[in-house]
């Protein structure tokens, strides 16, 4: 029986990622921090492992007798103290690497993100070899760098692994992607820098686990390298905030809002946080401002080539599944 290890298996990729494993008939092993969540793992047939990824001797007991890891863990957050990115990213990342290459694990599978591309330009048909800035957007996307840097390492010293950039993740159990933009609505809002016209990629969270899964039998000539991943099928912000709106039958209050004005608001606001910590997350931040009025669109020829990969589930599919899952929570 194939045996796997998820870390993050309480987060929205891992959950999905661990119920299909065991649909499948491997023996899964699920390692996160959420007891309540991970309390329900046995009913699906997979066990749960309730740790930190910050801690060393608890991760390579973990990876024993794995045959994949499936790195999904992570702080993703447009705000927060580097030291606290950086433990949970790179330390996290570093422990997975060292469980994997003390128990020969035959394949890591680590998820990254995208936003390493991010430089508050548009930038279309991103390829997996075009040039990453210097300056990272913020401390997420600063730490997930050096965790990718680090699994490359790792592949250089005989470490099979291959590393994916999923765009945007949506679907069923999302607690961040449109629920963020369900709460904006409630309060003053969903904001259309510049009208709302930016062009978005997205990833529905089922095809991001058929890459994951591909990249398991992936071929040796596919090893040591690197994904985008995502619908293939861009979509303006604005058609897809009412697209989803009109599925979940909930009026949809805008707001449109210069973009240069925004992203000098979010200026002050990170100032102003930044000198008093206690204010928490600014409401707004040049990162998540830039996101929603910039495009940022993936090329995935090469997932496609390399690895087969090829969406199942569209976005307006997607929508559909999402807003099925949401009126069955109200």
């Amino acid at each position: 029986m194939t045996k796997a290890l998820v870390t993050g298996a309480t987060g929205f990729l891992g959950r999905h990622t661990l119920r299909r494993l065991t649909e499948l008939g491997w023996e899964v092993s699920g390692l996160g921090r959420n007891r309540e969540i991970g309390s329900q793992f046995a009913k699906e047939g997979a066990a749960f492992i309730c740790e930190d990824l910050r801690n060393l001797d608890a991760v390579v007991r973990a990876c024993a007798g794995q045959d994949y890891v499936f790195h999904c863990g992570a702080l993703s957050s447009p705000w927060g103290k580097y030291n606290d990115f950086y433990s949970c990213n790179v330390t996290a990342t570093h422990n997975i690497i060292e469980g994997c290459q003390h128990h020969g694990v035959r394949r890591l599978i680590h998820i990254s993100t995208p936003s390493i591309y991010f430089n508050f330009k548009n930038r279309y048909g991103i390829q997996e070899n075009d040039l990453v800035p210097v300056k990272p957007a913020n401390a997420y996307v600063a730490t997930k760098r050096l965790a990718e840097l680090a699994v490359e390492q790792a592949g250089t010293e005989g470490l099979e692994a291959i590393i994916l950039r999923p765009r945007a993740i949506f679907g069923p159990m999302d607690n961040a992607l449109f629920p963020r933009i369900l709460q904006a609505n409630i309060g003053k809002g969903v904001p259309l820098l510049d009208g709302g016209e930016t062009l978005i990629d997205l990833t529905y969270v089922d095809n991001v686990v058929d890459a994951m899964l591909l990249s398991c039998s992936a071929s040796a000539s596919a090893v040591g390298r690197t994904y985008n991943i995502s619908n293939g099928e861009s979509v303006i912000f604005r058609e897809l905030v009412s697209k989803l709106f009109a599925l979940l039958n909930i009026p949809l209050h805008t707001r449109v809002l210069p973009y240069r004005l925004a992203y000098r608001a979010a200026n002050v606001l990170e100032v102003l946080h930044r000198l008093l910590p206690l204010l928490g997350e600014p409401a707004l931040t040049r990162y998540s401002v830039g996101t929603l009025a910039l495009a940022h669109t993936l090329d995935i020829s090469l997932a496609r080539e390399m690895l087969g990969y090829e969406p199942r589930v569209t976005i307006a599919e997607g929508l559909q599944l999402f807003a099925d899952w949401w009126r069955e929570q109200s």
